[in-house]
């Protein structure tokens, strides 16, 4: 049996195929992202599945894309807690662009990831280069939850965010500085913790504020993340995650300014994923 997981920093999706492809189950964990969580509380989230516990000892390998495994450290450390719980199996550890792509595109193109963080990768129809590591949600993630989160709060401070707005953030989050200080530098997960004040943005009526906000955001990332590459003069460029899903017209905006094809628009890549691995499985019965 065959476990495919896409990870993100809030959540996991996971999929449990037979050895035909049929799905066995879909369920979803808290996130698994070992940039920002210790070793104990990852081993936690995994075991705390039920589905996932009772198939432990049947599943032959398993295929993990993840935030935060951008580094061999990483990667090294997740692999072995795996490999702990997952006796039976060969474990796969790679970074989330990896599960991107293959959720996207089987042809030369730039794949971009928009959810609680952000980044970007070339594929060339083979091979997926990351050419510049994301140093994660303090130093990067643009255009990511987090990213527009801290943007928010900031305007809200600083009296920048119209008053009829700020009024109506007040009443979604609890905006008081005792409590975000807590949890931005106390408790665990506080990227996403940030990118939960994204969802403000999208759940109300789209105003002037809110696409200034969004295009500042997408500008910086085409900027840092996607002109970078030369390719993108003549490669689509995919894009994955709910920020992006829901960012489609200022992305579109962004692009046409210039001159970048935008290519395949996805909000989760497992679906995806699920046919790539079916694939696999059907070219190794050949």
């Amino acid at each position: 049996m065959i476990l495919i997981a896409d990870g993100g920093s809030t959540k996991v999706d996971w999929i449990l195929l037979d050895k035909d492809g049929s799905q066995v189950f879909k369920t979803r964990t808290e996130g698994l992202n070992p940039e920002i969580l210790s070793a104990d509380i990852l081993k936690i989230r995994i075991r705390a599945n039920e589905e996932i516990s009772s198939y432990k000892d049947k599943v032959t390998e398993v295929y993990f894309y993840g935030a935060g495994c951008g580094t061999k450290k990483l990667t090294s450390l997740l692999k072995s807690i795996f490999e702990s719980f997952f006796k039976n199996a060969k474990i796969v550890v790679k970074e989330d662009t990896f599960a991107a792509v293959y959720a996207v595109t089987t042809k030369p193109g730039i794949v971009c990831i928009l959810g609680t963080g952000s980044n970007s990768c070339y594929f060339d129809g083979k091979n997926v280069d990351v050419r510049v590591p994301s140093l994660g949600y303090i130093l990067m993630d643009e255009a990511s939850g987090n990213y527009f989160g801290k943007k928010l709060i900031r305007d809200y401070y600083y009296n920048k965010m119209p008053k009829s707005i700020a009024a109506l953030f007040e009443t979604q989050f609890d905006l008081d500085a005792d409590v975000i200080k807590r949890n931005i530098y106390k408790e665990e997960n506080p990227n996403v913790y940030l990118a939960h004040f994204a969802e403000f943005i999208f759940k109300n009526d789209r105003t002037p504020y809110f696409n200034k906000v969004l295009r500042k955001g997408l500008k910086d990332f085409f900027k840092n993340r996607v002109l970078p590459y030369v390719e993108s003069s003549h490669v689509p460029v995919h894009f994955v995650g709910s920020i992006a899903f829901f960012s489609q017209d200022i992305i579109n905006e962004v692009a046409n300014y210039h001159l970048i094809e935008i290519g395949k628009v996805i909000r989760r890549p497992i679906d995806g994923l699920i046919e790539y691995h079916r694939e696999k499985i059907k070219s190794e019965k050949v």
